[in-house]
This record gives structure tokens, C-alpha cells and sequence, in this order.
């Protein structure tokens, strides 16, 4: 199919992990009937962000893969005939979690996972004491309604990812994401570090001639008290030049649906060649830390 809908779903999460998986199937549902063919999630939707704080007694959120969520997104799948990207923490093992995606194809299969590589450790977002980080690589599926690939958060601000998984064919990039501003700081630094956030992500369509669909979460949570975090929402679709073709609200509750066409890709990446003249001989020290100077 060259032409597909992508649902994306904004929304707030409460405290209880139940009541906001019943939630997120609702507005899956709700998008599909509306015409979605591919709906990705908002990061770790099962509950408020809770890695604004180190608490052991939050190991207990996470679950398997395959578990109950990842059935219940299958079943609404198969029944709706649409692919299904769902962010989950889970728990691999004893000792050992991971920020996972889980890529469910139209007819309920699970087609496999993608855990984040790379873990951000800074105030009110410790993931590296929760999270250990990816060992899938980038990835991406041949579902459907197109190839797609899928990263995290944190992983859209690396260019690196975003050609890894584009040069396996992905057509589209999802980017579940949970990112807000320290309230304390909104004042000060609220436009600069928001355009930031989705310049980069609009470059990685540019960069590799594909579509690319952030999906963030709203409203200011403190499940730790203090001034906890006021996420952006902002979700939106990037085109294959990095045109906005779709942007939510900052503050609103979205089902959003936004058609794009899967030729386009092909026509980005002839009119634009990027990856033809592209000097894979000279970009070995990309594998490497730092470029020491004699």
C-alpha cells in the first residue's frame, strides 16, 4: 500500500497502571475505527514517568515479553487489522529491564521487539538506574503497511540511530517519547530546548528520505512530589523534506491521524541522494568515542 494513515496517541497517564492501559486500548480502538493503519503509543503510557525519582519499589511496574499488555495489543490488532507499536518497561529477567517497543503486524502477530539503546541519566529522567541498555541493534520490520523502524526518547537525538535502522528500508520512524520541561526552567529555556527537540527529529527525515512520527504524552506529573515534570505533548508527523505535516497540541488529549504516501520515500531518496554519495570509505571513526588529536 502506498498510501497509509498513522495514528498517534497523545494523552495524560494517571497513577493507577491499569486504568491507563484500559485508556490506551480505547484510543487505539478509537483509531482505528477512524482509519489508522499504523498506531504507535507515547513512551512507557502504563504509567506516569517514574523515572523522576531512584525507587526500587518501581521495578514492580515492569512485565514480561510476551505478557498481558503485549495480548491485549494483539488482540485489538487482529481485530481492528492494524499494526500496533506499544512502549513497555519491561522485565526481561530477574535484575535485568529494558525500555522496550513491542511491533505487533495487522493480523496480531508479534513481530518482534526494539529496546533502547541509548539511556539517558539526568535530573528527573534516571533511567540508567532502571534501564539496561538495548542489545536488539536498530531495527526494522516489514509489516503490512510498510517497513518501519522504531527508536525511543533519547535515541532521537542521535543521527546515527535514525540511518541504522533507515538503512535497513525503513519508510517511516516512530519515536515513542516521554520529554517535558523542568517547571522551574520553562520560563527560561521552554522554546529553545522544544525546538531542539523537534528540529532534530525533522533532520532525520531529511537525512534519510523517510517520514518520521513523534509521539509524546501531556500534563505535568509529580509522582514523587516536588515540581515534578511538565511534558510538551507536541506530538507530530515529519514528511520526507522534514515539512510538519501534522502537529498536536501541548496541552490537549489527541487521537492523531495523518495520511502519508510511501512513494514519496522513493522519490526523497532518487531526487535527493544523500546515501549515494554518501562516503562510507572515510566514516570509520564513527565506531569510535572520541577522535584523539596528536
Amino acid at each position: 500500500m502506498a498510501k497509509v494513515t498513522l495514528g498517534l496517541l497523545q494523552h495524560a497517564c494517571g497513577r493507577d497502571p491499569a486504568a491507563n492501559l484500559r485508556k490506551t486500548l480505547l484510543l487505539a480502538a478509537r483509531a482505528a475505527r477512524r482509519g489508522a493503519n499504523i498506531i504507535c503509543t507515547q513512551e512507557l503510557f502504563r504509567s506516569q514517568y517514574f523515572c523522576q525519582a531512584e525507587r526500587h519499589a518501581n521495578f514492580a511496574l515492569a512485565e514480561p515479553i510476551p505478557g498481558p499488555t503485549t495480548k491485549a495489543f494483539q488482540l485489538v490488532a487482529k481485530k481492528y487489522g492494524v499494526v500496533i507499536i506499544a512502549s513497555l518497561f519491561e522485565k526481561r529477567a530477574s535484575g535485568l529491564y529494558h525500555n522496550t517497543a513491542v511491533v505487533i503486524d495487522a493480523d496480531g502477530t508479534l513481530l518482534g521487539v526494539y529496546r533502547k539503546m541509548h539511556i539517558p541519566d539526568d535530573p528527573l529522567y534516571y533511567e540508567k538506574f532502571y534501564f539496561t541498555p538495548g542489545d536488539t541493534g536498530f531495527r526494522a520490520w516489514q509489516t503490512k503497511f510498510g517497513r518501519i523502524g522504531v527508536l525511543i526518547c533519547w535515541d532521537q537525538w542521535y543521527p546515527e540511530a535514525a540511518r541504522l535502522t533507515a538503512m535497513q528500508g525503513a519508510e517511516i520512524l516512530f519515536y515513542p517519547t516521554a520529554i517535558g520541561w523542568h517547571p522551574s526552567e520553562k520560563n527560561v529555556a521552554a522554546e529553545t530546548q522544544y525546538s531542539a527537540w523537534e528540529l532534530i527529529q525533522r533532520s532525520h527525515a531529511i537525512a534519510n528520505g523517510c517520514y518520521v512520527a513523534a509521539v509524546n504524552r501531556i500534563g505535568l506529573e509529580q509522582p514523587e512530589g516536588g515540581d515534578g515534570l511538565e511534558f510538551w505533548g507536541s506530538s507530530f508527523v515529519a514528511g520526507t523534506s522534514g515539512e510538519l505535516l501534522a502537529k498536536a497540541a501541548v496541552d490537549r488529549e489527541e487521537v492523531m491521524l495523518v495520511p502519508v504516501d510511501l512513494g514519496a520515500v522513493d522519490s526523497a531518496r532518487t531526487h535527493w541522494p544523500f546515501w549515494r554519495d554518501r562516503r562510507i570509505d572515510a566514516s570509520g571513526d564513527l565506531t569510535k568515542r572520541f577522535i584523539d588529536q596528536p
